[in-house]
């Protein structure tokens, strides 16, 4: 018998509203049980039936996603997707969002997005090994875009140093849409320590079902709720939906949890994240098809008097719940009692598949498991068949609508003043989405574990030497993994189709710039209302370019995160939208970290040359320069060629492997001049480019984005050996593609030369300069 008391009166409509629900929700909810829920079970309906934890908008279209590969282990489903890196070592990898809690509390919201993405791939019996992030606020010139980046950056670097994982790299932008509705994406790689993969599926009738971790308060109450809702000017009144973190403790998990998985007296795990308790209890029961009977009178709690709702909703950070072998529960007790931590027995597997929750020797939830967690509602919404009137007129946009070149100079329409290609180069360098974010990665502890080859800013994509447990051979040849995030959400905001396919171009392109062979990703979908036409389309056609990219590239989807409603409301009740930005996390594998390449240039006299596609559209439109030189976002993102794309990675990827290629870049924000210029900063040596074209609008061959292209320079004393091999793999047979030699680096300045005319002429000093000060100067 359900309890009644405190439990069956309340507002419905006031509830409906705190929950997020509709009224055809509750009419489904009453269906389901045959019979009105209580306040408690409105609470559990509202966070599980949340966009957050059941995708009830985005799951038709993530459902497209290839999800199968030959490396692939575990796609999407569990806490995080696992593939077979070689060597019998398997990487656990997934992103998460945490954007609506760093919003109101940048500092805790950026700390607990560290603390649970961990949380995720520790559950799976991996050792995290690297965290990577991507970032996204409004404009710095606002004070309080800039106090809600001190505080994200403070709440990442606190968590990820103290608990000891190394953050290894990254992505940040800067765009008027994130004003108040900043994007915290992190994502976390691990590396298995069991010997089997641990599943959160719960299994055998009778089995005690375990709490360990740390205490339960009412901190978090209701944040998948709060996740799945847009910012409004009330958004602060939301504070305690904001969950609190102790990375301390959640070492401590870490190690205990590691050290009982390997016991195989772990039958089943899950991190308590979204919606906490419940969550974790429901998607445990309906895994493994069988119920969980709970005991809130058992749960470890910091706070006195706490109701079944807050039990149930809390998101306390630092919580796991398990089912383990009946007969090993005292052992497991004691190993989380030896790290200080809580262990109870709070519940058990049962066979009819329910919930059932119960206090105060009373029942104050029961429900079908398929209602929480694997029946959820789906939201099904119609897509526009064509782009947006607003779109198709900014592609109508066409380069003849700048001003002409004059003594190669240009009118810039932002600022109304002539510029030299020498002082534009500069002034992209100093644009905050450009310039180095070395004052905020420096906060980052990048080497602990010792195992991150490249510092963060060094190389196109992070590398993490992967060493076999119980090594003794100091001699032997390790094996690496790379991994990078990337979204240009310009690009997006312009076509979400093309943008997207960019995104996972990009993404895998940087992964075979550093040597690794791309070969899976994980995703973090970050939109806007779905319950708007453009909002829907957006997210739409978002999806089709990455199961379009994904699929010719051979990169599978294993998993990651939605977030949508990123939107903030201001005083006005005017509502703006994010740029849509879909956030791509690929990971790749090297057989040997010693054969991985940085971007910077390595010796004098090496040859600097470039690859790249005719049939990928190379264009100013949607450009970098175009925003940051002449102010305007307009124009359709260049189209990708996937085929020749995948082509000139393959091709990159074996130069470096067969040693001729010693360092590598690929172009993009600020198109090839940019590109150039950030190698002479990274090296602090310079480069001399010649260019022969006849092409009439020079800033178009400087600046202009897209075109699958990538700079390597050529190790000098190889060039015989190289022109051999060019001929040998027939690379000019390929039509569309282009493998040319544009300069050598030389000493202490950066030339660029195009017919004879001398174009660009700056010494890397002030490169430097320009690059590394421009954004540490406002902090």
């Amino acid at each position: 018998m359900i309890n009644s008391e405190n439990n069956d009166f309340y507002d419905l409509n006031e509830v409906l509203k705190v929950e997020n629900l509709k009224i055809n929700d509750y009419e489904e909810i009453c269906k389901r049980l045959k019979r009105k829920p209580n306040r408690t079970e409105l609470g559990m309906f509202g966070v599980m039936w949340s966009e957050h934890c059941c995708y009830r908008n985005s799951k038709p279209l993530l459902s497209k996603f290839p999800t199968k590969g030959k490396n692939v282990l575990v796609g999407p489903g569990e806490n995080a997707g696992v593939i077979d890196v070689g060597n019998n070592q398997k990487l656990v990898f997934k992103i998460e969002s945490h954007n609506h809690p760093s919003a109101i509390e940048p500092f805790q919201g950026a700390a607990t997005g560290v603390g649970g993405i961990l949380r995720d791939i520790f559950t799976m019996g991996a050792r995290p090994i690297a965290v990577l992030n991507s970032l996204r606020f409004g404009n710095l010139d606002k004070s309080s875009n800039v106090d809600l980046l001190r505080g994200v950056v403070s709440g990442i670097s606190h968590y990820g140093n103290c608990v000891g994982v190394p953050t290894v790299g990254g992505e940040i932008d800067f765009d008027d849409s994130y004003s108040g509705n900043p994007l915290v994406n992190v994502m976390a790689l691990g590396l298995l320590e069991t010997n089997e993969i641990v599943c959160s599926g719960a299994k055998n009738v009778g089995s005690p079902v375990l709490y360990v971790g740390n205490t339960t308060g009412r901190d978090g109450v209701g944040g998948a709720s709060f996740a799945s809702s847009e910012l409004t000017t009330a958004s602060l009144d939301d504070r305690p939906a904001v969950q609190v973190g102790d990375p301390f403790i959640e070492k401590s998990l870490i190690e205990a949890c590691l050290e009982a998985f390997k016991t195989g007296d772990v039958i089943a795990a899950q991190d308590m994240g979204a919606a906490g308790l419940t969550c974790s209890s429901a998607e445990m029961a309906a895994n493994g098809n069988l119920g969980i009977s709970i005991n809130l009178d058992l749960v470890p709690s910091r706070e006195d008097n706490m109701s079944s709702y807050q039990y149930l909703l809390s998101e306390s950070q630092e919580r796991m719940l398990f089912v383990v072998k009946e007969e090993k529960i005292n052992d497991l007790i004691e190993k989380f009692k030896k790290w200080g931590l809580y262990a109870n027995v709070i519940g058990e597997v049962i066979e009819s598949n329910e919930v059932i929750i119960s206090q105060n020797n009373k029942i104050v939830a029961q429900i079908p498991t398929s209602a929480l967690s694997d029946d959820t509602p789906v939201n099904y919404h119609t897509v526009i068949k064509n782009p947006p009137d607003y779109l198709l007129e900014k592609w109508e946009w066409k380069e003849s609508n700048l001003p002409e070149i004059k003594d190669h100079k240009i009118l810039s329409l932002k600022d109304n003043k002539i510029f030299s290609y020498s002082q534009i180069i500069l002034k992209l360098l100093s644009n905050p989405s450009i310039a180095s974010k070395r004052w905020i990665y420096k906060q980052y502890d990048s080497q602990v574990q010792s195992n991150t080859v490249f510092k963060p800013g060094e190389s196109d994509a992070a590398v993490i030497r992967l060493r076999e447990q119980n090594e003794k051979n100091k001699n032997k040849v390790f094996s690496g993994v790379a991994a990078s995030v990337d979204c240009n959400s310009r690009w997006v905001s312009l076509d979400p189709f093309r943008g997207a396919v960019a995104a996972v171009a990009e993404s895998s392109r940087n992964v075979s710039c550093v040597g690794a062979e791309p070969v899976a990703i994980t995703n973090n979908l970050n939109f806007s209302s779905p319950h708007t036409e453009i909002g829907y389309w957006q997210l739409s056609s978002s999806c089709n370019g990455i199961s379009e990219a994904c699929r010719t590239l051979e990169t599978p989807v294993t998993g990651g995160n939605v977030s949508l409603y990123n939107e903030s409301k201001n005083e006005d009740n005017k509502i703006t939208p994010i740029n849509p930005t879909p956030v791509i996390g690929m990971v790749g594998t090297i057989d040997n970290v010693e054969k991985a390449i940085s971007s910077e240039w390595k010796n004098i006299d090496d040859q600097i040359w470039l690859i790249g596609s005719n049939k990928s559209e190379t264009t100013i439109s949607a450009s970098s320069y175009l925003e940051y030189f002449h102010g305007e976002i307009t124009g359709r993102p260049p189209q990708i060629d996937l085929l020749d794309e995948k082509f000139c990675q393959s091709f990159l990827r074996n130069a470096i492997l067969n040693s001729f290629v010693v360092s590598s870049h690929d172009i993009s924000d600020g198109g090839l001049a940019i590109a150039l210029a950030e190698c002479c900063i990274l090296s602090s040596k310079g480069a001399t480019i010649e260019l022969n074209t006849d092409i009439n609008r020079y800033d178009n061959l400087l600046f202009a984005e897209g075109g699958s292209r990538i700079i390597f320079s050529i190790d000098k004393t190889k060039e015989n050996q190289w022109l051999d091999y060019l001929k040998k793999i027939n690379i000019y047979t390929k039509s569309s593609i282009y493998v040319k030699k544009i300069g050598y680096v030389s000493t202490e300045t950066f030339k660029i030369k195009i017919q004879d005319k001398n174009i660009c002429n700056i010494r890397v000093e002030e490169l430097t300069q320009k690059f590394n000060n421009s954004i540490s100067d406002r902090f």
